[in-house]
């Protein structure tokens, strides 16, 4: 059988039996909090998936791929590598923490058509890396189309702490948005006590402030999803974008 057949088949019967089936990009840094005499290579995983229900999907180099340090964006596209990461298409990067910082990196992917929603997929995703005791700049704002701005300091953060964020797109605050949470599952260690607890779903508040509190420690996206004014077509037809503002936060057991 095709493998990309067999990708959209698998996707399909998911859809099928379960109630939610959530799309997240993914940038997961191999270690979020860079200390003195620790090593100060961190290498990034680029990836789109179910996290929970551990399904990936293939996708083709990103359209843009980068770090924002202090304010100044450096382009890291070019040292992207391919990489097969749990039998899919995904991409890796090393990057070497040179200075105290806080380091934001974030990837724009080339639109991704899903024929089980009828529209392409975008999702705009960021992880943020701190290194050397720096403690400043965590909630700066990259410019995305869309983007979550964090309100809580998004590392060092205690299984159960609560995380917050404003959603925004095109800069502006999007009120009452809707906000999908998954668990990175990764090896599939776990499993959901019902399917509808694969997905979680928050939202908003008027000002576009989203509140979660994480149960386990581990890594966690949160995905905040608008619908983009322009089309992209498809077999010569329009379709929509789901513009997605994706960030991901680890958060750690105390010991």
């Amino acid at each position: 059988m095709n493998r990309y057949f067999l990708n959209y088949f698998v996707l399909f019967i998911v859809m099928v039996a379960s109630p939610v089936s959530a799309h997240f990009g993914m940038v997961i840094p191999s270690d979020q909090m860079v200390m003195q005499g620790e090593n100060t290579n961190v290498k990034i995983n680029l990836m789109f998936r179910h996290p929970f229900e551990g399904l990936g999907m293939d996708i083709p180099k990103p359209a843009d791929f980068g770090v924002c340090i202090n304010g100044e964006k450096a382009n890291l596209i070019k040292s992207l590598k391919p990489a097969d990461i749990e039998g899919h298409q995904a991409w890796t990067a090393n990057y070497k923490i040179k200075r105290p910082g806080v380091y934001m990196f974030y990837m724009e992917p080339q639109p991704y058509w899903e024929p089980a929603e009828d529209c392409f997929i975008v999702h705009y995703t960021k992880a943020v890396v701190t290194a050397f005791g720096d403690d400043e700049g965590w909630d700066e704002e990259l410019g995305l189309k869309t983007e979550i701005i964090p309100l809580t300091k998004p590392y060092g953060l205690y299984t159960g702490n609560v995380f917050q964020g404003i959603i925004k797109l095109d800069g502006k605050p999007v009120p009452y948005a809707e906000v999908e949470v998954e668990y990175y599952n990764k090896e599939g260690k776990y499993s959901a006590p019902t399917d509808y607890m694969v997905t979680q779903t928050v939202k908003a508040d008027r000002n576009g402030v989203f509140t979660y509190a994480a149960p386990k420690a581990g890594w966690w996206g949160f995905a905040a999803l608008n619908t983009s004014d322009a089309k992209i077509k498809h077999n010569g037809e329009d379709k929509d974008v789901e513009l997605g503002a994706v960030i991901w936060v680890e958060f750690i057991d105390m010991k």
